[in-house]
């Protein structure tokens, strides 16, 4: 049978898709249908057909699965933020588990046996919402004109209003309705993107969840807010609050933040500190055997030793504060060093996993290619007294070749973290020729990781260890660390 955009169609979702979609299959014909969890008996209307499957929008859960349950927002379906909400946490682990095991067979072309033998159980959270330390709010107004503050609606520029995402902290709610009823008092507008006017744009809003400082920052279309010593008034007295600045963005672009900040009240930055665990071994057949059972609050064990950082508007950091603990304590774990290691750190940022590893390294060299990132790193490691560790500003792919070919730096381990494309193939090749006894490959997206991989181990590593870590529950996104030895050829 052939299908048309508008039928209606009703199908079982036996399977769910790369950012958590369900799919259903009608004679062998695939249907991608968002919203739709693993388990439902769904009716939903063709949307856009291709060739061997077809795209489809969710009108009617008829069966509901037993994984769903009751989201906490009810906004999750139109916000483009919570994309498996609706689905039981637990199942939500197993999704990402599958995600990144399959792209490792599928894309890395490794033996699924391989693959359940050195796979580590996925590392997920107690407490599955309130988790983002950063959150960055598009201001605008609705169809009747008043001014709202929200996320955008899935791969648009449509805002949902939405003050109390439960995702974000708790404070979030009260600056954001302050915000708009300092604009609605003093008549300030709202950007529009469509005429390029207008004063505020976003607002950004970060918090340290150890210090508990808050830090609040408008991103404007001007050089000034009108009435500025009554808006400091009325966000400084929010609980937390300890910086409050704007950032200037008179650009038409979709980048949020301006390069220009100006301090109103406060600090110029907040604290966080990130501690670092000791990770206990776990049988790996635990990542396959669902009778097996991994206690994660004995697994990660405090060690005591504390990172600080200080945090601007424009720096890099993890969203994610409780589960960033785990991920460069696992990323630690597998680099296995003793203390006469050179280390090499890519696309370091502001050196949050540089200043973990320093501290049992012999020498760090971090690499990144965010100028005001490398400073923030510096500032880092003078602060926590870290002497080892030094940060060069620029590509991984060129800074790397230059100073191995040139100077002769080589690295005994080296700890990757790209962006979501991956590692630059000339940047694997260097590693390659540097021939480092291990690598440390953090990875955002495990489909490039897959790829990285494959090209690492076809050139003299054997992947060891893989691990899944969920930095972003209630989305289709996962962490995934992985280690690789170099094999004598």
């Amino acid at each position: 049978m052939e299908y048309k955009k508008n039928d209606i169609v009703t199908v079982e979702i036996t399977d769910m898709g790369h950012d958590g979609e369900g799919i259903g299959k009608i004679d062998g014909f695939a249907l991608f249908i968002k919203d739709a969890l693993i388990g439902d008996v769904v009716e939903a209307k063709v949307m856009k057909v291709m060739k061997n499957y077809a795209f489809a929008r969710l009108e009617k859960v008829l069966t509901p699965s037993s994984f769903r349950i009751k989201p906490k927002c009810a906004y999750h379906r139109q916000c483009g933020g919570c994309q498996i909400q609706a689905l039981s946490y637990e199942k939500q682990l197993e999704f990402k588990q599958n995600k990144i095991k399959n792209n490792l067979i599928r894309i890395g072309k490794f033996e699924e046996p391989f693959i359940d033998q050195i796979m580590e159980p996925i590392v997920g959270m107690e407490e599955p919402y309130h988790y983002r330390n950063k959150a960055q709010f598009p201001i605008g107004t609705d169809k009747e004109g008043n001014l709202i503050a929200g996320f955008y609606a899935g791969r648009t520029h449509s805002i949902i209003a939405n003050t109390d995402c439960a995702l974000g902290v708790e404070e979030n709610k009260e600056i954001l309705e302050l915000v708009l009823a300092y604009m609605r008092q003093y008549h300030v507008s709202a950007y529009n993107e469509t005429t390029g006017r207008g004063l505020v744009r976003h607002v950004l809003i970060r918090k340290g969840f150890t210090t508990g400082e808050i830090m609040v920052c408008l991103v404007i279309n001007g050089k000034s807010l009108p009435a500025e010593l009554e808006f400091i008034h009325m966000i400084k007295n929010v609980t937390g609050v300890a910086s409050i600045s704007i950032s200037v963005n008179k650009e038409r672009t979709n980048v949020i933040m301006g390069n220009e900040i100006r301090t109103l009240w406060g600090k110029d930055t907040i604290a966080d500190e990130i501690q670092m665990h000791y990770v206990k071994d776990v049988p790996c057949d635990c990542a396959t055997n669902k009778d097996s059972k991994v206690d994660m609050q004995n697994e990660f064990v405090a060690s005591g030793r504390k990172i600080s950082y200080h945090i601007s508007p424009l720096s890099f950091y993890q969203v994610n504060p409780v589960q960033t603990e785990k991920l460069y304590s696992m990323a630690l774990s597998y680099a296995g060093l003793t203390g006469t290691e050179t280390v090499w750190d890519l696309y370091c940022g502001i050196g949050t996993i540089s200043l973990f590893l320093a501290q049992d390294a012999k020498m760090v060299y971090g690499v990144e290619i965010v100028e005001q990132a490398i400073c923030d790193a510096r500032e880092n490691a003078k602060r926590n007294g870290i002497d080892n560790a030094q940060f060069y500003v620029g590509k991984a792919e060129e800074v790397l070749p230059e100073l191995y070919e040139k100077e002769g730096i080589y690295a005994d381990v080296i700890v990757v973290d790209p962006p979501r494309k991956g590692c630059d193939e000339k940047c694997l090749e260097t590693m390659l020729k540097m021939k480092p006894e291990r690598i440390v490959y953090v990875s955002c997206d495990s489909a490039t990781l897959a790829r990285d991989l494959r090209v690492l181990c076809d050139g003299g590593y054997e992947l060891k260890k893989v691990r899944g870590c969920d930095m972003f529950p209630m989305t289709g996104h996962v962490e995934t660390v992985a280690c690789l030895q170099r094999v004598d050829m």
